[in-house]
């Protein structure tokens, strides 16, 4: 073989080699954020703000929601309010946590729907973030696609009006937080994992599959020529506490973890061939979690002591396994960025949500130490994916 082959076939061999080390690496890079929906730092003393900050961290998470919350004819949080969320920012800023401000709609009494009330949501927004330098994440409205939050859902002719009125609220959202910064991170969506898809006497809702296929018509008949959202929000309950994260629902409109393939493949054909990313939009799992039974001698951090404990509360052994196998499913999911946690710390209400990896005084559960190995090891890109399994060829 002359010489100059020799070169050309050691050059082009360095060169593979060479690709297959910086594919190696880019593949060793994909992290992914774990934290938790959780306003306990939302309090105007900045020393209590950091002191439940440093319990996520404790937990092992990098990243924490907290929730504003807008009102019809709010174009601006109160001093009270915004002094917490200045407090709440300076100590995620302090753990090197990120934190991202999600802007409920004020519940289904005073949905945003004119024109006027989109206005003053779109205005109190920007002026969260006009005034939280550090916040460069916002999720904009809170499961729309439930009657709770937004309505209406239907028309009379049972219509989804839900998905165009959001879009609308969305957009203008979207448009009046670039002008703050070209960087901000617009998160749409915050949708529920479920929902009925029927007018009807009882509870009207959408479920997401419907919610999204309605909002990218709606997006395609609105001529919009600029985007609504920089990352989609998804709450990915499993039907109880009881519910593993690996079931899938594949013959139902339902959206859970593991349901991850089709929710991609509805994004893609909500969104193809418009301005607005689709299938690969970042998702954000914006809320899950998994009650606990408490324990009798942890009762007393609790309140009214008359409501059962969850009848579908877990083991804490079971609910770190649950958490544990949440976080290996969204890591290895391409397009997912983050996984949240339904709190840090459980609610002392007994009839409200014991998801927490504390308990309501603060006191470690037994499986936080599972959980926060699980997360640390997903920020720093150390946990590994099974490997996908070739594609059989055939014969043409």
């Amino acid at each position: 073989m002359p010489p100059i082959f020799r070169r050309q076939i050691v050059v082009f061999a360095l060169a593979v080699a060479a690709f297959g080390s910086a594919t190696g690496a880019q593949a060793a890079t994909r992290t992914l954020a774990v934290g938790a929906s959780e306003s306990a730092t939302l309090v105007p003393d900045p020393v209590l703000a950091k002191t439940r900050m440093d319990l996520a961290v404790l937990a092992g998470f990098n990243e924490i929601e907290v929730r504003a919350e807008w009102a019809r004819g709010l174009t601006a949080p109160s001093p009270d309010d915004l002094a917490a969320f200045q407090a709440s920012a300076a100590a995620a800023q302090l753990d090197a946590v990120r934190l991202i401000v999600a802007v409920d709609t004020g519940g289904s009494g005073q949905t945003p729907v004119s024109a006027a009330d989109r206005a003053a949501f779109a205005q109190y927004t920007a002026f969260l973030a006009q005034s939280l330098p550090y916040v460069t994440d916002f999720i904009v409205g809170n499961e729309p696609n439930l009657n709770r939050f937004w309505m209406p859902q239907f028309d009379r002719r049972g219509r989804n009006v839900a998905a165009p009125a959001y879009l609308a609220l969305l957009a203008q959202t979207y448009d009046a937080l670039k002008a703050v910064s070209p960087q901000i991170n617009v998160i749409g969506g915050a949708l529920s994992p479920r929902g009925a898809d029927r007018r009807g006497p009882g509870r009207q809702t959408h479920s997401p599959t419907t919610f999204l296929r309605d909002l990218g018509l709606a997006y395609r008949k609105s001529h919009r020529t600029a985007a609504i959202m920089d990352m989609l929000a998804i709450h990915p309950y499993g039907e109880s506490s009881k519910t593993p994260p690996t079931a899938l629902h594949p013959r139902s409109t339902s959206i859970s973890i593991a349901d991850y393939t089709k929710l991609v493949q509805l994004l893609k054909q909500a969104f193809r061939g418009t301005a607005q990313r689709g299938a690969s939009l970042p998702i954000l799992y914006a809320e899950y979690g998994v009650q606990t039974q408490v324990p009798a001698d942890k009762l007393g951090a609790y309140t009214n002591l008359a409501v059962p404990t969850a009848f579908d509360a877990v083991s804490e052994s079971k609910q770190g396994t649950y958490y544990k196998r949440a976080i290996q499913l969204a890591y290895c999911q391409p397009t997912v960025v983050g996984l949240l946690f339904f709190h840090v710390s459980d609610e002392p209400d007994l009839d409200r949500w014991q998801s927490g990896l504390f308990y309501a005084d603060d006191t470690p559960k037994t499986d936080l130490g599972l959980v926060k190995e699980a997360a640390q090891a997903a920020e720093t890109g150390t946990l590994t994916c099974p490997k996908q399994k070739p594609k059989p060829k055939f014969r043409r």
